[in-house]
């Protein structure tokens, strides 16, 4: 796994949009703590586009990606938001450029489907907070801190207490850490953009879906063997999720843990990932180790 240079002050850093828009006014905050961080800021020209519910027409976002991408003086790209689009652009871009000199991606939500590009290309990203994550429910200034670290090569460690003892899976296991967006990932089966997770921690989040979708969901990844053969499940935010008149009769936690097969790796839950706060920054790609005790989870990225 390829793993992109720490940033310095003075570097270059690239904002692009490659799925929902997003207003100027909702990326400043974004943008002063980069500046305030020692970063100069470059945005994609089509950063503040607007076609109906996207950041600008395909090729135009297509264009602002590849243009990043290509660029050797940008040192990293944070996506300004998810929502939807990045799945009609992947297929065209050129990754040649990422291939020869790395450079971080970073984002979550929509974004997983370029995390997992890159992954699938052999270059680590980062699954973290975006430019809409400096505003409203999102906002945490934790996770945001952990992400300036993560850039500049203070690679943290994470801890969190154990809320579901009933479905947690204690135990230890090492190996690359990949996932993000549930309903993302469930979209890449099939496609060139599908993933092996054999010697993997998983990861997963997903909000505003029912729960019904969930198990749907879970169900598709299971029949794909994308359980059958790893070191840990990591479970982050499931939020504002819905029900049918007719109650499914499990929660996320139950539909998830009953999915499983029998023993054989560490499962934890209510883990700092996702559309809530905190959404700490994970190094998807890298090799790390998960441990989960009765009481305690802990994940430390293995650089």
């Amino acid at each position: 796994m390829k793993v992109p240079p720490s940033l310095k002050a003075g570097d270059r850093v690239g904002v692009v949009s490659p799925a929902r828009k997003i207003s100027a006014g909702e990326m400043e905050p974004a943008l002063e703590d980069l500046r305030s961080w020692g970063y100069e800021v470059v945005l994609g020209e089509a950063v503040f586009a607007s076609n109906h519910q996207y950041a600008g027409t395909d090729a135009q976002r297509l264009s602002d990606l590849q243009s990043m991408l290509d660029d050797p003086t940008i040192r990293a790209i944070l996506c300004s938001r998810g929502g939807y689009g990045s799945l009609r652009i992947i297929d065209r871009l050129n990754w040649t450029g990422m291939e020869k000199a790395p450079k971080w991606i970073i984002g979550f939500s929509d974004i997983t489907t370029l995390t997992m590009d890159a992954y699938n290309r052999g270059i680590a990203s980062i699954h973290g907070p975006m430019g809409i994550s400096w505003n409203g429910q999102t906002s945490d200034v934790t996770s945001r801190e952990y992400l300036r670290d993560v850039l500049s090569g203070n690679i943290p460690a994470y801890s969190w207490g154990v809320e579901q003892p009933d479905v947690t899976r204690t135990g230890i296991g090492t190996g690359p850490i990949i996932g993000g967006n549930l309903s993302m990932l469930s979209q890449l089966l099939g496609t060139k953009t599908d993933f092996s997770t054999k010697g993997c921690i998983l990861f997963l989040e997903d909000l505003d879906e029912y729960l019904y979708h969930i198990d749907r969901m879970i169900m598709h990844l299971k029949r794909g063997g994308k359980f059958d053969q790893l070191e840990g499940l990591v479970i982050g935010g499931f939020t504002d999720l819905h029900d049918n008149e007719n109650p499914f009769g499990k929660t996320y936690q139950k539909i998830i843990a009953d999915a499983l097969p029998d023993g054989g790796f560490p499962v934890c839950f209510s883990s700092p990932i996702g559309h809530q706060p905190p959404n700490y920054p994970i190094l998807h790609g890298v090799e790390a180790t998960l441990s989960v005790s009765q009481s305690t989870s802990e994940l430390k990225f293995n650089l």
